[in-house]
Parts: C-alpha cells; sequence; structure tokens
C-alpha cells in the first residue's frame, strides 16, 4: 500500500471510529442507522483508496525527497497525542467535565491537521484542520454550556467523524480528477 493510500485509510478508519464511538450518545433508534451509515461509507471508501492507482512515476518523483511519514510527521502526532492526553487528565480530573473529553480530542486532532497540512505540503489539510477544529472548540462551548451528552457527542465527534469520511472521499475525487487531467493531457 501507498503512503497516500495508507494516510487516507487511516483517515477513513478514524472518520469511521469518531463516529461508531459517538452514536452510543445518541438514543438506539438514531445510532443504529448511523453507525450501519458510517460502515457503509467506510467500506466504500475504503475500497476506493484500494482500487485508486498509484502515483504516476513522474509526479512521484518530485515528492521522493519528502518523506509521508518520517521525522516531522512523528512531531506532529507526538505533539497531538502528549497534548490530548493532558487535555484528557485535565477534563477528567480538575475539570471533572467528562462530557467535554470528546470535544478535547476534536480539537486536537483537528489542530493537528495543521501541522500535517505543512509536513506534508498539502493545502486541502488546512480546510479539515479548521472544520474539525471548529466542532472540538464548538463541543467544549456546549459542554461548558451543560448541553447534553447527545449534543456535544453529535458536534464534536459524528460530524468531524463525517468530515474525515467526506475528506477522504474528496481526496480520492481530487486526485482521479488530477490523474485524468493528466492523463488527457499526456495523449
Amino acid at each position: 500500500m501507498t503512503r497516500e493510500k495508507t494516510g487516507r485509510t487511516i483517515g477513513a478508519a478514524f472518520g469511521l471510529a469518531f463516529i461508531q464511538v459517538n452514536a452510543a450518545a445518541l438514543p438506539t433508534a438514531a445510532a443504529i442507522p448511523l453507525r450501519v451509515l458510517a460502515l457503509v461509507a467506510f467500506l466504500a471508501v475504503f475500497r476506493a483508496v484500494r482500487r485508486s492507482p498509484a502515483p504516476r512515476p513522474a509526479a512521484a518523483a518530485g515528492t521522493a525527497t519528502r518523506s509521508y511519514f518520517g521525522r516531522r510527521y512523528g512531531y506532529v502526532v507526538a505533539a497531538e497525542v502528549i497534548t490530548g492526553a493532558v487535555g484528557i487528565f485535565v477534563v477528567n480530573g480538575p475539570l471533572d467535565a467528562p462530557n467535554a473529553v470528546i470535544a478535547w480530542i476534536a480539537l486536537v486532532v483537528g489542530l493537528h491537521f495543521f501541522g500535517l497540512a505543512v509536513v506534508w505540503r498539502t493545502a486541502p489539510l488546512n480546510l479539515l484542520a479548521a472544520a474539525m477544529s471548529a466542532c472540538g472548540a464548538a463541543g467544549l462551548v456546549l459542554a461548558a454550556s451543560g448541553s447534553s451528552r447527545a449534543a456535544v457527542a453529535v458536534v464534536a465527534g459524528i460530524v468531524p467523524g463525517a468530515l474525515l469520511l467526506g475528506s477522504v472521499w474528496w481526496s480520492l475525487r481530487a486526485a482521479a480528477a488530477t490523474a485524468a487531467t493528466a492523463t488527457g493531457s499526456a495523449s
């Protein structure tokens, strides 16, 4: 599996996880169809990732000097894990606000995409970063204002999960369009 496919698979899997975990806060009548829909969406995205063509050699040669999962990626993920863990400790401990945990996670995951956008030189990731960060921040506001667990779960868990799945699908469509354009201009 190429590094791009690996990255997309990781993103889609986390999108599925966000939705599956947070659907538990919803009534069963909403949670079950949502979970099924998320699983179907994940399988469709995963199938599309697996079937997507490998980057063309000419395109790959221009990116060979940067490492997709190298040291800089490791720094971004390490900062995400440390910030996430410390925040979860504070949210669950001194703040005693367990409903805010998913919002904190969404905020940190969203912010980490800003770092990945720089490391991977992929500006469109900034859109995902901003959207997920906004969901996390809104979830923190909801949790702080005493909103229901379900409201926080939808805003800071289910919507970010859909954003992750959608961004992978969108990136596949964009890559396919770019490949089609390159193939058309090469003929």
